[in-house]
């Protein structure tokens, strides 16, 4: 775990908070609540990109053949032939990581952009994320995502309660335009209860914004399922625990307002503790096209070379001597340069050799399979296409074997179907149409018009073959 230093050059042992006090607050050094999940910026975009692509075998392949047909001597090919297909590849490559790195930056730019109520002299102002601070104390309301992690203070609900959902740390990754389209779904929701000292509180801003509790709690950490802390108020030490805590990434569920104590933002958010650094990912594609290189150049190109620089030398000795009257050759190499001409030769094999080794196929491919995912209509869902947020990652998808998911809202849905009752002895419940199959509900008035009509329904209860009734004489009777 790291340990965060303040201006006041002491270790930090616990983060000390106190509510309504930024002046205080603001010695500590606290992380402001601005994320940033992308990798480049415009000035270390491109070194850091040929970085990445040379770390391919094929792509510093290509680049040592291209310094090889530069040298006059041993090449028989322009390096233009070498030049363009590394360039389209490198082009091709680094615009697709640049796509990427901006989809980042601009989800970064969403979620700092995104406005929550802040308590300032009590009273309520709209601040932006990147602009709460550690000690704020925030109100959200239903539906809301919570901007940070935060200590709940009061809620909308009877005894402090408040419900969350938490599909986003759980990870069921949604996008929040995905989670705003389905904001009725209400699933994998968690309870969460404040204090009954701060529940007093209510919504009265003028109380809130007076408050004076001091926080001492643990270190930032990446452990969701945990959090240790006192809350000290009215010479009283209250212990926290997880449940008093809403995360970052949260969505208030069926509750009408909650305010809490900010208490970990930004980048010390467990929510970000989580998040590793993005980092350059090798696909099973590349590491299999990195074995083949290897054997194509051990196994195929390099005995090649070699082949065809003994077949060239015997042809030299056989034939080649008698054609030095036309061919000036002891102007370019010196007499006794055997050796240098062995190096020469083998080279230039090397460089007529080069095709043995693909380079820009795959990257064009990669190109085309993103574009087809977000383009795909069978992979909407709500209106909102799918997204190919890694495009360099696209052929990992046929390598699963094995999805682990929560069951909750994922593979199930939490769905109350009404499937009988009994009322003063008198059993209802669903019934089955034979003329159309389809369930259809049997009450009193039903009865009655069977009763008149002569109509039939096939009823299905529990323990019992289907049977039919026809004409019902009387109120189903309690069996």
């Amino acid at each position: 775990m790291s340990v965060r230093r303040s201006s006041t050059s002491h270790t930090e042992t616990e983060r000390h908070i106190i509510t309504n006090n930024p002046e205080l607050n603001a010695r500590f050094n606290y992380a402001k609540n601005y994320i940033k999940t992308s990798k480049y910026t415009l000035l270390n975009f491109l070194p850091y990109t040929l970085f990445e692509q040379f770390q391919r075998l094929a792509n510093l392949y290509f680049l040592c053949l291209l310094v090889l047909q530069l040298i006059p001597v041993i090449s028989s090919l322009s390096p233009i032939t070498t030049a363009i297909p590394l360039i389209g590849a490198l082009v091709v490559t680094g615009a697709k990581d640049a796509y990427d790195d901006f989809q980042r930056h601009q989800s970064d730019k969403q979620d700092n952009k995104r406005k929550s109520s802040v308590l300032r002299n009590g009273q309520l102002v709209e601040e932006f994320w990147s602009k709460v601070l550690v000690g704020d104390v925030i109100r959200m309301e239903n539906n809301q995502f919570v901007p940070a992690d935060i200590l709940l203070l009061s809620t909308s609900e009877p005894n402090g309660l408040c419900y969350i959902e938490t599909s986003e740390l759980d990870g069921s990754y949604a996008v929040f335009i995905l989670a705003l389209l389905t904001l009725d779904r209400g699933t994998n929701l968690k309870c969460k209860q404040c204090l009954p000292e701060t529940q007093e509180l209510g919504q009265d801003d003028g109380r809130i914004g007076t408050f004076q509790g001091e926080v001492r709690c643990e270190l930032p950490n990446n452990q969701l399922n945990k959090f240790v802390g006192t809350l000290h108020m009215n010479n009283n030490a209250l212990p926290l625990d997880n449940d008093k805590i809403l995360l970052r990434g949260h969505i208030l569920r069926n509750t009408q307002w909650c305010y809490g104590i900010v208490i970990f933002a930004g980048r010390d958010t467990k929510l970000m503790m989580n998040s590793f650094k993005t980092k350059f990912k090798r696909t099973s594609i590349d590491k299999l096209l990195t074995t083949l290189d290897i054997f194509g150049i051990v196994f195929f190109q390099l005995p090649m070379c070699l082949f065809c620089t003994v077949a060239c030398g015997i042809w030299e000795i056989q034939i080649g001597q008698y054609s030095t009257a036309y061919l000036p050759w002891d102007s370019l190499i010196p007499a006794g340069g055997a050796t240098a001409i062995t190096l020469l030769v083998f080279f230039s094999y090397a460089i007529v050799l080069n095709t043995v080794v693909p380079m820009f196929l795959v990257e064009v491919m990669r190109l085309g399979q993103s574009f087809f995912i977000n383009w795909d209509e069978d992979m909407r869902y709500n209106g909102v296409h799918a997204k190919a947020r890694n495009t360099t990652l696209i052929e990992e998808l046929g390598q699963i074997e094995y999805i682990f998911s929560d069951k909750t809202g994922t593979l199930t849905q939490k769905i109350m179907a009404f499937s009988k009752c009994s009322i003063a002895s008198r059993r209802y419940g669903n019934a089955i149409d034979p003329g159309t199959g389809e369930p259809i509900e049997i009450t009193e008035k039903e009865v009655k018009k069977t009763r008149s009509c002569g109509q039939s329904y096939a009823l299905k209860s529990d323990g019992e073959e289907q049977r039919s009734i026809s004409r019902v004489k009387a109120p189903f009777q309690q069996r």
